[in-house]
């Protein structure tokens, strides 16, 4: 069931190799352009500088945050959800509105929330 997506990019910021694989298959097969990120530094490059239409950020990158990179691309107006196993108690207050996708990963709500997180506009930083 793939739907025309293939002018959205999306930022793909995984530490653990197989989910990043995973996860990119996934949105690929959907139509999605996918841009990976393993590290914070490499993410939040991408996230200043590369076209991004929406970003799935693990929270905890290798033991770094990623908060740094969810706030440029708020800053930006770039959707974005969080992935964690963790869930909403592993997000600071300020990000508690921000949808979070509970691993282990379901593809079918990875596909609902993404599709949501690209029909809301992000309101830019103040």
């Amino acid at each position: 069931m793939t739907t025309d997506n293939s002018q959205r990019r999306v930022l793909l910021v995984e530490d653990e190799a197989c989910l990043a694989m995973m996860l990119q298959d996934l949105l690929e097969d959907a139509g999605y352009e996918v841009i990976k990120a393993a590290r914070v530094p490499a993410a939040l490059r991408m996230a200043q500088g590369e076209p991004i239409d929406a970003a799935i950020l693990d929270v905890n990158v290798a033991g770094t945050e990623v908060f740094p990179v969810a706030d440029e691309l708020r800053e930006r107006g770039v959707p974005f959800m969080f992935a964690s196993g963790y869930g909403e108690r592993g997000l600071p207050g300020e990000y508690r509105d921000f949808p979070i996708l509970q691993k282990p990963y379901d593809p079918a709500a990875l596909g609902t929330m993404l599709r949501t997180v690209l029909a809301t506009p992000t309101s830019r930083a103040s």
